[in-house]
């Protein structure tokens, strides 16, 4: 697939050169002393709590990133490597509330919730990656990440992209994980979580938890990677090109945390850039401004030869109506146009605040298309179909050749969720609009292959271990 440009070569360049300068001259404010003291050690010049950062070090260091990052999973089978895998489909994470299955109405999020969604996204095949979706109101105080990370390990076998907060928090989600995988050391053959922060707080500032927890997993050698997320307006320049520049530049910066702790740790240029909509300040992830900056960070990442992926396919709609399909749909396919390997797209409206169960099994849709786009057209000889062509001729027809019966399945997209029947046909069964259709498919998901997915004796040691624990299970919906 040839990918769109949205920037040409000598853009790239600047940008490129632009970042050099910013991170030469201003330097990022490093809040976390051990980065500092990293960061010296490796020819950089530390005023206080100020680094900055030569050209010649940045040249090195970004060059010593592997071309590729893997997602693992539980069961091998899930596993997948970008850019060879791309498009990777992302569930979008950590809303705070949820449309209620069964009221419609939103509310806080809770621990039954996420196994819900857990057991959703290991059943709807467009989706490579469950990043947690939510929060968990019911979690013990000091079991918050661990009351979410349980019920995903229960109903999901996919790999899981997890967050935590201090390293007490981190070890307890690793204790767990390591569980799930019979011991430490089989969990370090095959790490099925993989580790995502934003230790970058726009702009230029680099926080103490996030960064610690990524200059952990990257010495340990676990997948881990950050997220940079300049705001046009609020947190970076309000226009697109100083946002590129500034965001550039902070992204350089986490490689070479990442690179300087441990060399040749994979990594991926993983974004969330918007435009704030000045008249109130709102933050725009639906926006074609938040395509537009993801199809130029692609062109970045491809310069720098790593992976690239963020937070792109978002919608501000509060409910999944027109506007949420053709904000997910616009930024998405500029996204996978502009050469994007990863994204984070699926089930979250108003602005990444909520979870919809409806939007969820859509976007899903939305992802089989988006890998049949990335597949492209296949012009061999047998495809270009010259000779059936010929030997079919005017007037004819194809509806029952070999040629048709071989690819009816495989050359489209066979769609659920989008109708595609006579309005008489449509109307007898029921004239559903689309959100009703997801949500049948949502229950219908419900109602099959719900056992958990970790067995009696680990779920017991887990229990055990961590007394207090939310039950995590699958609650059929009404």
């Amino acid at each position: 697939m040839t990918f769109a440009a949205l920037l040409t070569q000598e853009q790239v360049e600047k940008v490129h050169d632009a970042s050099l300068e910013i991170l030469e001259e201003v330097g990022l404010k490093v809040r976390f002393e051990p980065a500092r003291e990293l960061f010296k050690a490796h020819g950089c010049r530390v005023e206080e709590e100020r680094v900055k950062f030569p050209r010649a070090v940045v040249e090195k260091y970004r060059r010593l990133v592997p071309s590729s990052f893997t997602f693992h999973a539980r069961d091998p089978k899930f596993d997948k490597t970008i850019p060879q895998d791309s498009p990777v489909i992302v569930t979008a994470s950590s809303a705070p509330d949820i449309i209620d299955p069964v009221t419609g109405r939103e509310r806080r999020a809770e621990s039954a919730d996420i196994a819900r969604i857990a057991h959703l996204i290991n059943e709807l095949p467009g989706y490579d990656i469950f990043s947690i979706s939510t929060l968990a109101e019911d979690a013990p105080q000091d079991q918050f990440t661990v009351s979410r990370l349980y019920p995903s390990l229960k109903y999901c076998l996919k790999p899981l992209r997890v967050t935590t907060t201090n390293m007490k928090d981190t070890m307890s989600v690793m204790n767990m994980a390591y569980m799930v995988a019979g011991g430490e050391a089989a969990y370090k053959e095959h790490p099925f979580l993989t580790h995502h922060y934003c230790p970058i707080v726009s702009p230029l500032t680099m926080d103490h938890l996030s960064t610690e927890n990524v200059m952990f997993f990257a010495q340990q050698g676990l997948p881990v990677y950050p997220t940079i997320v300049p705001n046009a307006g609020l947190t970076s320049p309000m226009s697109m090109a100083g946002t590129l520049a500034q965001g550039n530049a902070e992204f350089l910066a986490g490689l070479m945390l990442m690179q300087m702790t441990k060399e040749g740790t994979p990594t991926i240029y993983a974004t969330l850039g918007t435009v704030a909509d000045m008249r109130s300040g709102a933050y725009t992830s639906g926006a074609i401004e938040c395509g537009m900056l993801h199809m130029a960070y692609a062109q970045m990442a491809r310069f720098y030869n790593v992976p690239a992926g963020g937070y792109v396919g978002l919608t501000n709609s509060k409910v999944n109506d027109a506007q949420a399909g053709y904000e997910t749909g616009m930024s998405g396919i500029a996204g996978l146009l502009g050469g994007m390997d990863m994204f984070n797209i699926g089930g979250l409206i108003d602005a990444l605040k909520t979870f919809d169960f409806a939007k969820a099994v859509i976007d899903d849709e939305m992802a089989l298309m988006m890998k049949r786009m990335k597949r492209g057209i296949s012009f061999n000889e047998d495809d270009l179909a010259v000779n059936l062509i010929k030997e079919i001729g005017p007037g004819g027809s194809f509806i029952t050749v070999k040629h048709t019966i071989s690819r009816m399945k495989t050359e489209a997209v066979m769609t659920k969720m989008a109708d595609r029947d006579a309005r008489t046909i449509w109307e007898k069964k029921g004239a559903l609009d689309i959100q009703s259709r997801a949500m049948n498919r949502v229950k219908e998901i419900m109602s099959k292959n719900t056992a958990p997915l970790i067995p009696p004796d680990v779920d017991a040691k887990i229990r055990e271990a961590y007394p207090g624990l939310v039950e995590g299970m699958l609650e059929p919906i009404p």
